[in-house]
């Protein structure tokens, strides 16, 4: 049977994430001292430590989260392998898709480059972001039981001159939108009164908005930079909600873009159920987010979930 393998985001971290695949599994212990030793102390403390030991308000930073999450990720799929006794390609991989940061897993899974080049882009990408957002007072929130319509009009009605748009499109009922604070502040109050439920989210700032165009642009210098191949498998693209094409630039310019526009993840799911209804579905760690999310994109998709070792999940 073909697999689809789901990557998760920013937001899934939680401290512990990825240690017991590093104490059960030796090829997943490797990936976390692979990152260690590129990183080193750039991040203040081992990613290893962060990951299994926390603090949680260290790890909770964009600029530690985002490799942090990509590596527990990558140790999640060959912990996997290695208790299965598979290979990669016995795994019959057909397609992979990851929310946001996720597509870099999604990426590097494929093949589309090595694990340190994806560890080197997500740990810059985590960086630049955390620096935009501290740039400018602006914040997210997420509209419970929108639909994109909605969300449009609260950002249109909210938004009186200030930066606010729809940022994720998650699930059926679950929009984000992004902006200034500001801005956020106003679209509280026009969800209420559109008998929306509206929570403010613990962020950094404004992610996939016009507020994070300095962090593209570092991004792009940082992927003009890195040998890009030709994905192995349908790899989704969040900008446009369709598979990655083979050309190099192409990839780097997705990527680029999905820092500054919305994330398309529920039309991304809807593709892969479509095309790949016989496939089986799997959620790398951390978490169980992904699949909460397709049991609203579609009811009767099932996605299984790989946080720990499947020994003592």
């Amino acid at each position: 049977m073909n697999n689809i393998i789901l990557c998760p985001g920013q937001g899934a971290q939680v401290v512990g994430m990825g240690k017991l695949w590093s104490e059960t599994s030796e090829a997943a212990r490797a990936i976390f001292q692979q990152a260690d030793a590129v990183l080193g102390d750039s991040l203040g403390a081992p990613l290893s430590t962060l990951c299994f030991e926390g603090p949680a308000d260290s790890l909770n930073r964009t600029d530690v989260s985002q490799p942090a999450i990509y590596t527990a990720s990558i140790a999640c799929l060959a912990g996997w392998l290695d208790g299965e006794n598979l290979t990669k390609s016995e795994l019959n991989i057909a397609a992979t898709a990851g929310l946001s940061l996720g597509e870099y897993t999604a990426l590097h899974i494929a093949e589309a480059f090595s694990f340190e080049d994806g560890l080197k882009l997500v740990a810059l990408r985590g960086k630049a972001m955390q620096e935009a957002a501290e740039a400018a007072d602006s914040s997210m929130v997420a509209l419970i039981g929108a639909d994109e319509s909605q969300a449009n009009e609260v950002c249109d009605k909210a938004r009186e001159g200030d930066i606010l748009v729809a940022a994720n499109f998650n699930a059926p009922g679950q929009v984000v939108i992004s902006g200034s604070s500001a801005a956020c502040d106003r679209a509280e109050t026009v969800a209420s009164e559109m008998k929306l439920r509206a929570t403010r989210l613990s962020v950094a700032g404004a992610f996939h908005s016009p507020f994070m165009k300095p962090a593209a642009d570092q991004l792009a210098e940082a992927l003009a930079a890195t040998t890009i191949n030709a994905p192995s498998c349908t790899v989704m693209s969040n900008v446009t909600f369709q598979p990655h094409d083979s050309d190099a630039d192409s990839i780097r310019q997705r990527l680029v873009d999905q820092l500054t526009s919305p994330v398309r993840w529920a039309a991304c799911c809807e593709y892969l159920v479509e095309h790949h209804s016989e496939a089986s579905f799997h959620e790398l760690a951390p978490g169980k987010t992904l699949g909460g999310m397709m049991r609203r994109i579609s009811k009767g998709t099932k996605v299984q979930a790989h946080n720990e070792p499947e020994a003592v999940s």
